[in-house]
């Protein structure tokens, strides 16, 4: 039975990429942009959902060699699906920070690590002298504003990130824990960093860019 439940997540995060692409006009714009934009050599890609494509990382880090490949509402496989340009332009460093919307989908925390490994596997096999830096899931915060499909799964990211920890090391990956920086003592995004409970706000972006500057110098 258990078996049946991952293939079936994992065939749910198939449906649900190919759903994003065909049918919402913001991800079609963003992902055929990226599919166009070139990446070289030299270039740190920063590889994600909405938290990443909100963030303006190459004037924060004041580094021109940053590229943005966020995209709103992406999962796991959307960025499989997505990550062949990525490869083919063998970047210096790729953060990766994937999960909350795959777990908004009821995805478990098991599928969402094997998914995150297989995405770890490709740019290591397709560019292997790319960097890889895996980030912890941040928290949510459903006292700010309740995010329904999010309701009851603040577990959901404790475990999955304790196993995209184990991720991490398996593959020789940077692992880049910044859940408990956004963390209260409750395990809720603080309220100082976010205004919807789920997505930061300048001083969140601040806090992120310190956690990372050690990896980009």
């Amino acid at each position: 039975m258990r078996t049946f439940i991952v293939i079936l997540a994992a065939l749910m995060g198939l449906a649900l990429s190919a759903q994003q692409a065909n049918q919402d006009p913001y991800y079609a714009r963003r992902a055929t942009l990226f599919d166009e934009l070139p990446i070289g050599k030299k270039d740190i890609v920063m590889l994600g959902n909405s938290l990443t494509d909100g963030c303006e990382f190459n004037e924060l880090m004041v580094n021109s060699h940053i590229k943005n490949r966020g995209i709103v509402g992406d999962i796991v496989q959307g960025m499989i699906d997505r990550i062949g340009p990525i490869i083919k332009g063998k970047p210096k460093k790729l953060f990766i920070m994937c999960g909350v919307n795959d777990i908004s989908h009821g995805v478990t925390a098991d599928s969402i690590a094997r998914a995150t490994e297989r995405l770890i596997v490709m740019v290591q096999q397709g560019s292997p002298r790319t960097r890889i830096y895996l980030q912890s899931l941040l928290p949510f915060n459903n006292d700010v504003r309740e995010w329904k499909l999010l309701v009851g799964r603040d577990h959901v990211v404790v475990e999955a990130n304790a196993l995209l920890e184990q991720v991490a090391r398996r593959h020789g990956v940077t692992w880049i824990n910044l859940y408990p920086l956004f963390a209260d003592d409750q395990g809720r995004l603080r309220t100082d960093l976010t205004n919807d409970g789920l997505h930061l706000m300048g001083p969140g972006y601040l806090l992120w860019r310190d956690a990372l500057r050690p990896h980009l110098k």
